[in-house]
């Protein structure tokens, strides 16, 4: 008898999603921030956010292979504490990904503006502009998807890997030796700091329904999608500080990767990076607006969102689509770069704990798992406390705007209860049981 064929996505395709989500504009973003912190412990720092996204990256599987739903997070903080509970934290989500597409686009206009030689006061202008353009683009049904994202995931590793093989040539060994490191505490906060640059992987989960084998191909796309990124941010960072004074850094902080090339390729190093981010940080931007989108509609159909952006216009989820964009026009205009890390890592943190804790909480979880999740669950509450406390004691300013995103969240599942828990019809609230 003929041996049926497995269809579905198989491993190489779940990696391309989780290396896509994680490349998509987080290293063209953080990297001048994470050096200007962490000095010459830069590399170091990614590998700190890295340990933290690999712990949280075993839950994620564990949970991938039982909860197989497009819901991804969402799905498991439902089915683990109910949507009382996982109400806050899914409005928290919703708020991060307002952060991120703010990161991105930051990163899209500062590249923009300095590829086209304009100066850094048109960087929020291009910024503000990228979004409004892919949430009209969404708004006419227009994304960009399958091949071409899977395209650009490998244009994107081989121009980091050109700028990395080809910059290990001019590194500075004296400007990476440990001897120049700041102080331990630095190096960490900057790792919690930019820990959203990992926080992509967690697009394998929204895409574990479609998986072929998923008891065998989840958890080795989670692993080889992280470990890969780890590696090449690791790489990437000790090339660009090996390349670049201090001063050189803190001076094009916004866009740093761009002039690390110059010196393996001048000028022409430079544009190549500046296109490469340019190009990254727009895919980022048009995938996560339509992502997002159908992550509110999905949460208002569980009653965790006004009811009113589970309507669809069109057929499609426009309500949600233009509150998120709205959100990051104004993260874009209000925030700056360190304040929006800040408060995207914060809340991803919160998350990824609680994630942790589902994946500890399941019935059939054995010892290992267990334990790997309660690690992961120290691992996110202790980047978070570190946060925190560096926050509060440099940039007091930004730590009242990410303590205004938390109580936002909380309020917003406050007045939520208060109306009473709504859902369109057809549709049904998530439960521990489900």
């Amino acid at each position: 008898m003929q041996r049926r064929r497995e269809t579905g996505l198989g491993v190489p395709a779940l990696v391309s999603i989780g290396i896509g989500g994680m490349v998509g504009g987080g290293i063209f973003s953080v990297l001048g921030l994470t050096v200007q912190v962490a000095g010459a412990g830069a590399y170091i720092s990614f590998l700190v956010g890295g340990t933290v996204a690999a712990l949280t990256g075993v839950s994620y599987a564990v949970l991938s292979v039982r909860i197989r739903s497009r819901g991804g997070t969402a799905a498991f903080l439902d089915r683990a504490f109910g949507p009382r509970l996982a109400g806050p934290l899914n409005l928290l989500l919703w708020l991060s990904y307002f952060v991120m597409l703010g990161l991105y686009a930051i990163a899209f206009g500062a590249y923009l503006a300095a590829l086209l030689g304009l100066s850094a006061d048109w960087r929020r202008v291009l910024a503000s502009a990228v979004v409004v353009c892919f949430t009209a683009l969404n708004l006419a049904g227009a994304k960009v998807v399958g091949r071409a994202e899977e395209l650009l995931v490998y244009f994107k590793l081989v121009v980091l890997m050109l700028f990395c093989i080809g910059g290990l040539a001019f590194v500075d060994t004296s400007r990476v030796a440990p001897s120049a490191y700041p102080h331990g505490g630095a190096i960490v906060y900057a790792g919690c700091l930019i820990f959203l640059a990992y926080e992509g992987f967690e697009l394998i989960a929204n895409a574990a329904e479609d998986a072929a084998q998923p008891e065998r191909s989840l958890p080795r796309a989670y692993l080889i999608s992280i470990g890969t990124v780890i590696a090449l941010y690791v790489l990437v960072a000790f090339v660009a500080v090996g390349n670049l004074t201090g001063q050189q850094i803190a001076q094009n902080r916004d866009y740093a990767l761009a002039v690390a090339a110059r010196p393996l390729l001048g000028q022409a190093g430079f544009t190549l990076i500046a296109i490469a981010a340019v190009v990254s940080t727009a895919s980022a931007i048009n995938a996560t607006l339509y992502g997002t989108a159908k992550f509110t509609y999905l949460m208002a159909r569980h009653g965790e969102l006004p009811e009113h952006l589970a309507e669809p216009v069109w057929n499609r989820p426009i309500g949600g689509l233009l509150a998120t964009a709205g959100g990051t026009l104004l993260i874009v205009n209000l925030v700056d770069i360190e304040g929006i890390s800040l408060m995207g890592s914060a809340g991803f943190l919160l998350v990824f704990a609680a994630v942790n804790l589902a994946a500890a909480r399941l019935a059939d979880a054995g010892t290992g798992t267990r334990a790997a999740a309660a690690i992961g669950v120290a691992a996110c509450v202790i980047c978070l406390v570190a946060l925190i406390v560096y926050a509060a004691t440099n940039i007091p300013r930004q730590l009242m705007v990410l303590g205004a995103m938390l109580v936002l969240a909380v309020l917003g599942e406050i007045v939520i209860q208060a109306r009473g828990r709504k859902l369109p019809e057809g549709a049904r609230a998530a439960s521990p049981g489900a």
